[in-house]
């Protein structure tokens, strides 16, 4: 068995082969452009005369994204490796220090000792709707700050001018402003005309943004998820792109503790049966799914009754919730993986 892993960095690749005992047989660094992925897989082929069985990247994908896409498109399997992972394989290593060539051997490693890791595949729908949220969430976070801003400024100019945070977000309270600073003189009033006029620039490309993706999303999501109870649009784009393939999973039980979802064992002699919270995993797939999971307690129903049942149980809140949104991650997997095979085996009849 061959496995290559690889240290992703915006400039340079380093790649480190092992054998199937994980022994370090190869090492290049190569270019981080579409020459060095050539050349890559160039180096392995005549190396050692075949494709390695797998390709191994740390699972931070703004930077392996189009390393990943180079190699998908060459027919080659890669799987993503979780930080944590390669980090408790960097710790093993006799070698101190940390290095690029240490680092691709410890994703090489944890690969090779985790067999049944996630692979990757080109879904380049589901990579423009990340790239469209991600964005949207910029300009959110970049409008919250403004807004911050705002109110100290009007907080110096008249104390009595102290709209909430989230009027910022209507029209009519953002024209009141601009009218009222209109009559107001000086330096702090100019810079609130100044921050509330980026507020406005900020409020219309995220209307824009919004409207973008949940246009996508109603397209690629399953009609199940969307009425699925405290799933919105914008939760739905969020779970199909932090997924990006419901069929790279093994099973349900993969995806949960893919979201951090799953429950941890934490016990030793009389406290059999205890659970912690895992605090690892797509942190973003985990909020995701923690918002269905809030809305559904908050709007009754199915949510709420199991919600109820946990606490009647002795469960604090903060477990029921957990055990919730475990529940949760296996509805919405189901939901994915059932849409996704039967596109697959979906055929055209012919005209």
């Amino acid at each position: 068995m061959l496995v290559v892993g690889i240290d992703v960095h915006k400039k340079s690749h380093t790649a480190v082969a092992v054998d199937d005992v994980g022994k370090k047989v190869g090492e290049v660094v190569v270019p981080a452009t579409d020459a060095g992925h050539r050349q890559l897989l160039g180096w392995v082929r005549s190396r050692f005369g075949q494709a390695p069985d797998r390709w191994a990247v740390e699972d931070c994908r703004h930077l392996t994204g189009r390393l990943e896409r180079a190699l998908l498109g060459a027919g080659q399997v890669v799987v993503r490796v979780p930080p944590k992972l390669m980090a408790g394989a960097r710790r093993s290593v006799r070698s101190p220090g940390k290095s690029d060539p240490i680092d691709a051997l410890s994703v090489a490693r944890a690969a090779l000792s985790e067999p049944d890791l996630p692979a990757a595949h080109l879904d380049e729908p589901t990579r423009e709707l990340k790239l469209l949220i991600e964005r949207r969430e910029q300009l959110v976070g970049e409008r919250t700050r403004e807004v911050n801003r705002i109110r100290w400024h009007l907080h110096a100019l008249d104390p009595a001018q102290d709209p909430a945070s989230s009027a910022f977000n209507t029209a009519a309270t953002r024209t009141r402003l601009h009218r009222w600073l209109v009559a107001q003189q000086g330096v702090e009033a100019d810079l609130a005309r100044m921050v509330l006029d980026h507020i406005d620039q900020l409020c219309t490309l995220i209307s824009e943004l919004t409207r973008r993706i949940e246009q996508i999303t109603i397209e690629l999501a399953p009609e199940k998820l969307l009425t699925l109870p405290g799933c919105g649009p914008l939760t739905a784009a969020k779970i199909l792109a932090e997924t990006a393939g419901a069929d790279r999973f093994r099973s349900e039980a993969c995806f949960a503790m893919n979201a951090g979802v799953a429950p941890i064992p934490v016990w030793s002699g009389n406290t059999a049966g205890r659970v912690r919270l895992n605090r690892g995993g797509n942190r973003q797939l985990n909020a995701a799914l923690h918002r269905i999971a809030i809305t559904q307690v908050r709007l009754g129903g199915l949510g709420r009754a199991y919600y109820d049942r946990r606490r009647a149980n002795g469960d604090t809140s903060t477990e029921a919730y957990r055990a919730l949104k475990r529940r949760l991650a296996r509805v919405v997997f189901n939901i994915l993986i059932h849409h996704e095979q039967a596109q697959t085996t979906c055929i055209p009849q012919a005209a």
